[in-house]
C-alpha cells in the first residue's frame, strides 16, 4: 500500500513531538552533567560575544553566577540577558561591584505582581542599534526574511519537480525604548527569496521576490507584536523567460500593511500567533487586498547536549484565492548559538497551497523539502 508523502511527513513530525514530550526531564544535580553543559555554553557566550574572562564563572543547579569584575567594560544588562537565554538556566547572578543585576527567571512567571515581566524584557538594551528583536522570527513562514537554503520536491507539478530555494534577509532594530512596563522598537526588514529549477541544464532562476519593510515592534511579558509597512515585487529569471516557459507575464508588485500578535507559553516551549494585513498600490490593480495569517510553534522543553527538536505550522489565507488555506509545516532540530546569537535550524518541510512565488500566486503547489535556516 502506498502512503501519501504528505501524510507520512506529518506522521513522522507528530511522532517526534510526542517522543520529545514523553522523554523524562533530566534530573539536575549540583555540579552534574547538565550544569557542565550550561557552564560550557555560558563560557562560550562570554568569550565570543563580550570578550569577558570566565575565571569566576560558576553554575550550580542551573544558577549561573559571575563576578562583575570579570566583565570588563561589557554591558551588564546585555550579559545577563544573553546568559539567561541559555535553555536550562534558571537565573543569572552577578556578584560584587555595583548592585547586582536582578535574578532573571527563565521559563517561569515571576510571583510578585510588580515583577511579571519576563526575562526577555527585563534586561534588553535600549537606545540606538540595541541588538536582538522583540518579536521572534516565524519559523514556518515561507516569506519571513532570514538566511537559508532548501531543496524542494514538487509533487505532481506540470512545470517543476526538483527546486532549490534561497533566502537572504535580515531584521535590523534601529532604536528601542521602554513603553510603560513593556518595550517598543522600530527598524528595517529586508529580504530576497529566489527559486531555481534544478532540473534545467543551467539551473534556471525561476523567480525572485524582493521585500523591504519598516516595522514597529512591542513586547510585554510573553506578549509581543509587530506591525509593518512594506513593499514586495516579483521578478522572473531571464533564462526561464528565454525558454518560453512564461505564458502571461504578470508584474506583481504591491505595498501593504500588516500586524501580527504573539503569545508564549511555558517559557519558549509553545508559541501561538495570528494577524492579517491589507494590500494597496497593487499591480495588477484587481488583486484583492485582504490576507490573514496564524500559526503555532513548539520547542522541546528538554534540551539535548547541543540541540533540541522544534516544529512549527504556519497557515495563511488570501482574499485573492477565496480565503483558501495555504499550509506550511516545518520540523527538525535547532542548534543554538552557532553563529553569535543565531541558531542553525535543520528542518524538514511540507507546503500545500497557493504558491508564494511571485506571479505564480494563482497556482497550487504541493511540495516536500529539507533546508538549513539561520534565525535569531
Amino acid at each position: 500500500m502506498r502512503v501519501a508523502p504528505s501524510r507520512l511527513l506529518i506522521a513522522l513530525v507528530a511522532l517526534a513531538v510526542a517522543a520529545s514530550l514523553a522523554a523524562p526531564p533530566v534530573a539536575r544535580a549540583a555540579n552534574g552533567p547538565n550544569d557542565a553543559y550550561l557552564a560550557g555554553d555560558a563560557a562560550a557566550i562570554l568569550e565570543r560575544e563580550f570578550r569577558a574572562r570566565t575565571t569566576s564563572l560558576r553554575v550550580e543547579r542551573g544558577v549561573v553566577s559571575l563576578d562583575v569584575a570579570d566583565l570588563g567594560g561589557a554591558d551588564r544588562a546585555r550579559v545577563t540577558e544573553a546568559l539567561a537565554r541559555i535553555p536550562g538556566v534558571l537565573r543569572v547572578e552577578l556578584r560584587e561591584g555595583a548592585p547586582p543585576s536582578k535574578p532573571v527567571a527563565v521559563g517561569t512567571r515571576a510571583q510578585e505582581r510588580g515583577e511579571k515581566q519576563a526575562q526577555v524584557i527585563k534586561d534588553l538594551s535600549i537606545g540606538i542599534l540595541p541588538g536582538g528583536h522583540l518579536f521572534k522570527p516565524l519559523v514556518a513562514d515561507p516569506r519571513w526574511p532570514h538566511f537559508g537554503a532548501a531543496y524542494h520536491y514538487y509533487l505532481g507539478d506540470p512545470q517543476l519537480e526538483s527546486v532549490g530555494t534561497v533566502s537572504f534577509g535580515e531584521t535590523f532594530t534601529l532604536y528601542r525604548e521602554r513603553l510603560g512596563r513593556g518595550w517598543w522598537e522600530t527598524g528595517l526588514q529586508a529580504g530576497v527569496f529566489a527559486v531555481f529549477d534544478l532540473d534545467a541544464a543551467s539551473k534556471d532562476l525561476v523567480n525572485a521576490d524582493h521585500l523591504a519593510a519598516v516595522f514597529f515592534g512591542y513586547r510585554y511579558d510573553k506578549r509581543s507584536a509587530i506591525a509593518r509597512l512594506f513593499h514586495q515585487s516579483s521578478h522572473l529569471g531571464d533564462e526561464f523567460i528565454l525558454r518560453n516557459r512564461v505564458k502571461d507575464r504578470i508584474n506583481l508588485s504591491y505595498e501593504a500593511i500588516d500586524l501580527r500578535l504573539s503569545y508564549e507559553f511555558l517559557g519558549d516551549v509553545l508559541r501561538v500567533y495570528g494577524g492579517g494585513g491589507y494590500l494597496f498600490h497593487q499591480e495588477p490593480e484587481d488583486l484583492k487586498p485582504g490576507f490573514a495569517q496564524w500559526g503555532v510553534e513548539f520547542r522541546s522543553p528538554w534540551r539535548m547536549p547541543s540541540f533540541r527538536p522544534i516544529a512549527a505550522v504556519d497557515v495563511q489565507n488570501r482574499e485573492e484565492n477565496n480565503w483558501h488555506v495555504d499550509f506550511s509545516l516545518r520540523a527538525g532540530i535547532e542548534f543554538e548559538g552557532w553563529l553569535a546569537s543565531r541558531s542553525l535550524q535543520i528542518l524538514l518541510g511540507y507546503f500545500r497551497g497557493h504558491s508564494p512565488n511571485g506571479q505564480f500566486y494563482r497556482e497550487k503547489i504541493d511540495s516536500l523539502g529539507i533546508g538549513a535556516h539561520f534565525n535569531v
